[in-house]
């Protein structure tokens, strides 16, 4: 039998980021160094129940709009409840907005940003392998995302957090997540707002903090003690 490998997701059908093409190339690189096959895709006709059969994980990198058919998004459904790894990256929160299955899968959505701007993120949580390897204060340049809903009071365990004192535009106050990851549906799901600019995707930092975050949606490693709602 095959080994399971990763599916990274690009399609977009609203804003498309320019660091796409580097976003994708940086995860096939990190999932090939855990031994991973990785291939990446923007044809919906991908997404079905025989290929997400395959694959330890799925990512969606800055994917925006509706960008699974019915088929897809029966077949992504099924893949997450049967225990199956999510990874969503920066604009997958602006994925698929009249689908309510994924707004509460990730839950919340994106509610804009301000521009892009210095700022310092806040790590809450070290034992978790997406935030293992980050600094407590990690000053970093990005987009820093609004939501709709602060997504804490959904289950989801909040591993960093946006310090709003440190830049422009923030809307969400003192506790303003950008990170975090939940247990639901039968899967794992891990998002990060960040990732915005190409050379993120270059950046060691960034880099250890996308390995851990799909080396525990795609091997499990290390589960947050935190019981999350069925979906």
């Amino acid at each position: 039998m095959p080994k399971p490998d990763v599916l990274i997701y690009t399609r977009t059908a609203g804003f498309r980021h320019d660091s796409i093409p580097a976003g994708a190339a940086a995860l096939v690189e990190l999932a090939g160094a855990m031994g991973f096959a990785a291939g990446t895709t923007e044809d919906p006709a991908d997404i079905t129940a025989e290929r997400l059969g395959r694959c330890a994980a799925v990512v969606f990198l800055s994917t925006t709009g509706t960008v699974l058919t019915p088929p897809g998004r029966a077949a992504f459904e099924a893949y997450v409840r049967g225990g199956g790894g999510f990874l969503a990256i920066h604009a997958a929160a602006n994925a698929e907005p009249d689908w309510p299955f994924y707004g509460d899968l990730l839950g919340t959505r994106f509610d804009g940003h301000p521009e892009m701007q210095p700022g310092v993120v806040c790590v809450d949580a070290h034992d978790h392998p997406g935030t293992a390897p980050l600094p407590g204060r990690w000053e970093w340049t990005d987009e820093w995302y609004n939501f709709t809903s602060n997504p804490r009071g959904t289950g989801v365990r909040v591993l960093a957090r946006a310090d709003e004192s440190t830049y422009r535009g923030g809307t969400l106050g003192s506790d303003h997540p950008l990170v975090w990851c939940r247990e639901a549906a039968g899967g794992r799901v891990f998002f990060t707002a960040l990732g915005h600019a190409e050379s993120a995707y270059r950046d060691a930092t960034f880099r250890a903090h996308l390995t851990g975050a799909l080396r525990w949606v795609a091997a499990g490693e290390s589960p947050p003690p935190h019981p999350s709602p069925k979906l």
